[in-house]
């Protein structure tokens, strides 16, 4: 055999490389086609982003930005035993109960993130009230007082309506509790009316959780809490740990709002303070220091408490200095007296 003839492709081979080839000719010769996603295929998700939220200033509590627009309404609350059950007492963000004549309390109550359409009853106004309500810049109701302590309250800056001088519509009688235990006022009408007033700054510090509050964080089991003003005068405030709250009563009687609700306070803050005689009315004096407790999730930490003007909030500090954190949620205020109060504090 030649040389020549050693590197000829056999009969066999020729056979099989001409499919081959013509497929590879084909495969040449026919265009490729491919898809190419539309850009609405491409781009399109499932994911919405989440909605824009604040911290509502009064209960640390998350809700929708924008939706607390309007401003703080403040009114003094009669708690004399003829006015119970309160009207809205149980959508308030913050309440301040303080010692008056008699031995008994009354309480300015604030509400901005839930108003109730109506409120009360309403009763008049006392010394420390405007060192109370100042801070938080927005709308005050009461029935009347002494002039000079409604001079004091209208000295402030708030927007004021007064019973004893309204005459536009806000306040009624109502037929269900005799008088003078019986003013309400129209709260959600009074709001729409000035609802250009600035909300409330926040006052207080706030946990983002109910586990993360101080008192929850570092203080010890508190079952209850037993407060006293005066020998006529006796709280009580019970943990329940269905409810996230403390329950109230009164008197050794379940605390009940007019419609049935049982008073309830996320955390309960208790200021043990010095009363001053004002020409025979009682003072809660303010501006000042002095020591309290914040009870929050069944657990209560020691603290000091301090005011240092009349627009300034009330501060709490733990006792390394610490600002104390609030867990998310309504609060109650309890101006003990250190002369004739007592504070009972219950594993």
């Amino acid at each position: 055999m030649t040389r020549s003839a050693r590197h000829l492709p056999s009969a066999g081979l020729l056979t099989l490389l001409v499919p081959v080839l013509l497929l590879s000719a084909c495969a040449a010769s026919s265009p490729t086609t491919t898809t190419t996603p539309t850009s609405a295929s491409a781009w399109s998700s499932s994911y919405v982003a989440p909605a824009a939220t604040q911290i509502a200033p009064l209960t640390g509590t998350t809700v929708p930005a924008g939706s607390l627009a309007q401003p703080s309404l403040a009114a003094k609350i009669d708690n004399h035993i003829a006015a119970r059950p309160q009207v809205g007492i149980d959508q308030t963000d913050l309440v301040f109960e303080e010692l008056v004549e008699g031995g008994i309390t009354r309480y300015v109550a604030v509400w901005q993130t839930d108003i109730p359409d109506q409120l009360g009853p309403v009763r008049s106004i006392r010394p420390m009230d405007p060192d109370i309500i100042a801070p938080f810049g927005g709308i005050v109701a009461f029935s009347g007082g002494q002039q000079r302590f409604v001079d004091l309250m209208n000295a402030t800056g708030q927007i004021s309506a007064i019973f004893d001088y309204d005459t536009t519509g806000l306040f009624v009688r109502s037929t269900d509790k005799s008088a003078p235990h019986n003013v309400m006022l129209d709260a959600a009408e009074f709001v729409s009316r000035n609802e250009t007033v600035a909300p409330p700054e926040q006052q207080y510090a706030y946990a983002a959780t109910a586990a993360g509050a101080s008192a929850a964080q570092d203080g010890t089991p508190t079952s209850a809490l037993n407060v006293r003003f005066s020998n006529s005068s006796a709280r009580s405030w019970t943990w329940d740990a269905e409810a996230a709250a403390y329950l109230r009563a009164q008197d050794g009687t379940p605390d009940l709002a007019a419609n049935g609700v049982h008073v309830k306070a996320t955390n309960v803050v208790v200021l043990q303070v010095n009363i001053t005689d004002d020409f025979s009315i009682p003072k809660t004096e303010l501006i000042a220091s002095g020591e309290a407790s914040i009870s929050t999730g069944g657990k209560t930490v020691a603290a000091r408490w301090s005011k240092d003007s009349q627009t300034a909030p009330i501060r709490l500090l733990d006792g390394n200095g610490v600002t104390i954190r609030l867990a998310p949620g309504n609060t109650w205020f309890q101006f003990v007296p250190n002369d004739g109060g007592s504070v009972d504090l219950v594993p």
